[in-house]
């Protein structure tokens, strides 16, 4: 009964917005069509034009994401995760990452809570994990560019290095790049470039490339370009050199993984078992297992046994991380 109670709440709730929805848009549209047949729109367009002139950077409206917008600045996130989304590649929001967050969240706890029964206690931690889902995603796409940009970047150095020995300059080379290389290494140099041709210092503007692409192979390039310029020397011999040593270090690199995997591998298992035991546990006998869901001392050892086995991955995971 509960199940269909929910089920028709949901129903009519979306019948609901569905058409209050469609009739907003209808009425939009009507104004829309009633002010083009009588040339007003024409008339503000050109009185909004007069009046105010054109926008080069777009304003993010104030009131819309007011509660996660308080909540970043509180804890003092705002600017790391605008780093973070810069870094991922994506056009999202600080605001609406919190807001899928927490969308997600309450929306996997009311699930859990309502469905799961006798085990009902799992759906705080069923929520947790459902929360740091974006999280976890826009890590991963940040660690996949910054992968990607660094097995390009080699090859952009000596690219550059050529490019001035053919007698162009540093900063048209930068340029070049974005015509003759892949995502995300030609957005980021025509970025560089285009802040350069709009008046900003090489220096600055090669430190801001830096702090976009924490990567230490950027943080060699932007070190020696900036030597270069103070000292004087040969830039197009240092690029090719140091397109050699990031080579070679990703051989290192490549070595140190195929030697850590075993590594890797047994952190994985050593966190997977005592899931796979769990779940063979509640099918075959659930009566055991329903003890650290039901009593209070059960959900004491389960949420310490999580937290130990987290604990006990990160420290495996540390141990055969090896930087290079």
């Amino acid at each position: 009964m509960n199940f269909i109670f929910i089920a028709v709440v949901v129903w009519l709730l979306s019948v609901g917005v569905w058409f209050l929805v469609t009739q907003a848009f209808k009425s939009s549209d009507l104004k829309q069509i009633r002010s083009r047949l009588s040339g007003k729109d024409r008339q503000d367009a050109k009185a909004k034009a007069s009046k105010a002139g054109p926008a080069l950077f777009s304003v993010e409206d104030p009131t819309q994401g007011r509660f996660a917008k308080q909540l970043l600045q509180r804890y003092d996130w705002t600017s790391k995760l605008e780093e973070m989304i810069e870094q991922a590649g994506v056009k999202w929001k600080p605001a609406r990452l919190v807001h899928t967050s927490l969308g997600l969240g309450l929306v996997s706890f009311f699930i859990g809570w309502n469905f799961l029964g006798p085990y009902r206690n799992a759906a705080l931690l069923i929520a947790a994990v459902a929360a740091a889902l974006p999280f976890l995603h826009l890590r991963r796409k940040r660690a996949a560019r910054l992968k990607r940009f660094e097995e390009l970047f080699p090859d952009s150095l000596e690219f550059v290095a050529r490019s001035m020995r053919a007698g162009h300059a540093f900063s048209v080379s930068l340029e070049m790049i974005h015509r003759e290389f892949q995502e995300p290494l030609s957005s980021e140099f025509r970025r560089t470039f285009e802040e350069h041709n709009l008046g900003l210092p090489l220096d600055v503007a090669l430190q801001k490339l830096g702090k976009r692409v924490p990567s230490l192979d950027v943080h060699f390039f932007v070190s020696a370009v900036m030597l270069q310029k103070r000292t004087g020397g040969n830039l197009a011999e240092i690029l090719d050199k140091l397109a050699v040593v990031i080579r070679e270090r990703f051989k290192l690199r490549g070595k140190i993984r195929a030697i850590s995997a075993h590594g890797k591998m047994t952190g994985t298992a050593l966190t997977c078992i005592p899931l796979g035991v769990a779940v063979m546990m509640f099918i075959t006998n659930p009566d055991y297992i329903k003890f650290f869901f039901v009593d209070e001392v059960g959900n004491y050892m389960m949420a310490g046994a999580v937290v130990l086995q987290l604990i006990g991955y990160g420290a495996i995971r540390k141990i055969v991380d090896i930087e290079v």
